[in-house]
């Protein structure tokens, strides 16, 4: 520091030095800003590349043949006759199901909803599906599709001169609607949506409420003692425990300790005790529950000491109790920010794989679940067993599921974040 008996050249000298310093802490503020740039636009390149790829692969050319010819089946009901095979009769349409599909898929088909009951669009459909069976020989990327359109065509009339090529979507109506298949033609997703829905809402009432007590209990109640410290530092830990980790927990405690409760035996579901079976919606919600819990707790912490020390002193000089004040100043007041945690935690939730597989999710499943008690499948469970599938074409399917994924997974933090906003503007507006 100068002082009143430094020279002109000590001044300037130690003006020199601070000038120095002043530019190497500018450059190197350049220099990490630099950094921070760099490493946004790999992430966003990252990001664009990974939906780019997705994108390219649930969309394209296919290459389809039929398995039997529609005239085929038109001569065998109505010999010499052009009509097209969606304008047969009933009677005509039944016979050809009779007569060419197996036997205990005839019985599956009437079981589900007698066939003479059935309208003639259904029953077309039907043989279209089941006799016809237009297979996809071969696929093309969008990209592929976009760019070698007459390759594509050529390769069509020279390998496949029954066949035709059509662009598909491999995210339709009917991949929304169908159940699971072995042919990816017919195969659909709904089952898995709603194993994906009905288990992330039961993680989401289970862990929600239970990680926001334990985070007010934590900092509002909690004496700052040693047992308390200890289960703090373990929930810090068991925030980076391994998915797979709770899948054995969740199998030990969900699926065989608690069988009677997760299988619904106790409650009268199922009728017949010797066939319950923990691996149910229940058992996989609770445990992803107990995966989500401690980022919940965290993060509902965090916001909760974020909380204006002055606000609870002001509820306490009015007469307050501590728990009025935490019910009707601190909460409300958190809220907004505890919901952020929540959809990220969630979001990771939606995800899993490893904890389901533990658990016993079905790796196919074409009965939809009717209820918490059922077995169970999920959009992440089919994403990875159609990726493992050789074809071309499952791996279609799952660039359709991942993309239903998000779509589901956007949606839902949506929605949490819609009635985050309307608490943050419920609490600056003083209601």
């Amino acid at each position: 520091m100068s002082s009143m008996f430094s020279t002109p050249r000590d001044i300037a000298a130690e003006n020199r030095a601070k000038d120095k310093g002043l530019r190497q802490r500018t450059r190197m503020g350049y220099i990490w800003q630099g950094i921070f740039y760099l490493a946004t636009t790999i992430a966003i390149l990252a990001l664009v590349t990974l939906i780019l790829n997705i994108i390219d692969s649930a969309f394209g050319y296919v290459a389809v043949q039929n398995t039997v010819e529609p005239a085929a089946l038109v001569e065998q009901v109505q010999p010499g006759s052009d009509t097209p095979l969606h304008d047969l009769e009933k009677a005509d349409l039944l016979t050809i199901l009779n007569e060419n599909v197996r036997r205990g898929l005839l019985r599956a088909m009437n079981a589900d909803q007698p066939l003479v009951d059935r309208s003639q669009k259904e029953l077309a459909r039907l043989v279209v599906d089941r006799v016809v069976e237009p297979r996809v020989e071969k696929s093309w990327h969008l990209w592929e599709s976009l760019t070698a359109r007459d390759e594509i065509r050529a390769w069509v009339d020279e390998n496949l001169p029954d066949g035709w090529i059509q662009f598909r979507s491999w995210v339709n109506v009917e991949f929304l609607s169908k159940d699971l298949s072995n042919v990816p033609e017919r195969a659909g997703i709904r089952t898995p949506i709603m194993g994906s829905v009905m288990v992330i809402l039961i993680t989401i009432l289970f862990s929600f409420p239970v990680g926001v007590g334990s985070a007010l209990y934590l900092e509002e109640f909690a004496p700052d003692n040693r047992l308390n410290r200890f289960i703090q530092v373990n929930i810090y830990n068991l925030s980076g425990v391994p998915s797979i980790i709770y899948g054995l927990l969740g199998l030990a405690v969900f699926v065989r300790i608690l069988e009677p409760i997760t299988s619904g035996a106790i409650f009268g579901a199922i009728e017949d005790h010797s066939t319950a079976n923990g691996r149910t919606i229940l058992s996989a919600g609770l445990t992803l529950g107990l995966l989500i819990l401690p980022i919940i707790i965290i993060n509902a912490q965090e916001a909760i000491r974020a909380v204006p020390k002055s606000l609870r002193d002001s509820a306490f000089g009015l007469g307050a109790t501590r728990w009025q004040t935490v019910w009707h100043h601190v909460l409300p007041a958190s809220m907004d920010r505890i919901l952020t945690g929540t959809i990220i935690a969630v979001s990771r939730a939606l995800g899993e794989t490893a904890p389901l597989v533990v658990v016993g999710a079905s790796a196919f499943l074409t009965r939809d679940p009717s209820s918490i008690f059922d077995k169970f499948t999920t959009l992440p469970i089919m994403i990875y067993r159609w990726t493992a599938y050789p074809q071309a074409e499952f791996r279609n399917l799952a660039a359709g599921a991942i993309i239903v994924l998000l779509v589901v997974l956007l949606s839902l933090n949506a929605g949490a974040i819609i009635m985050r906003d309307r608490i943050s503007k419920k609490r600056r507006m003083g209601k």
